[in-house]
Order: structure tokens, then sequence, then C-alpha cells
């Protein structure tokens, strides 16, 4: 399973805590997190986790942003996950 179909099929998390733990987890592969925020959200019936995170390195950040879809914002890379109604 690629790095994106694992993260998308973090939908299912019941949680934040989850949810941190699992984004991380599938952004370990790309290098050590440093620092992970997950936001939740609900637009237009549907529900979304905002997941702002950091890696060792801007290489590292590179990497993860390429495979991901991920997107810079500020400082942070943002990832977002589209979670099950």
């Amino acid at each position: 399973m690629t790095a994106r179909e694992r993260l998308e099929s973090l939908g299912g998390c019941a949680d934040v805590g989850g949810l941190r733990a699992a984004v991380s987890d599938v952004c370990a592969q790309f290098g050590k997190v440093t620092k992970i925020d997950v936001l939740m959200m609900t637009a237009a019936q549907k529900r979304r986790a905002l997941c702002f995170l950091r890696l060792e390195s801007s290489a590292q950040e590179q990497l993860l942003i390429a495979s991901l879809g991920a997107t810079r914002l500020g400082e942070d890379l943002l990832v977002i996950v589209d979670l099950a109604n």
C-alpha cells in the first residue's frame, strides 16, 4: 500500500488522538515528525481533519509534499484527511 493510500484509509479514525498517531505513522516514512497538530472541521456536510506538521528537514518535507500532495502553509505542512461521516 502506498503512503497516499494509507493516508486515504485514515478516514475511519474515531478521535483526534488516534488520527494524530496514524498520520504521524504514515508521515514517519519521510523522516522524523517533530510537530503535529490536528484540527477537525465540518463544512458542506463533509468532515475533514486538517493536520499541520513539520519534519526534521526541508528535504524530507519536500518528499512528503511530492508523495502525499501536502501543501506548505507558512512553516508547516498541511495534510487534509477526509473523514467518514
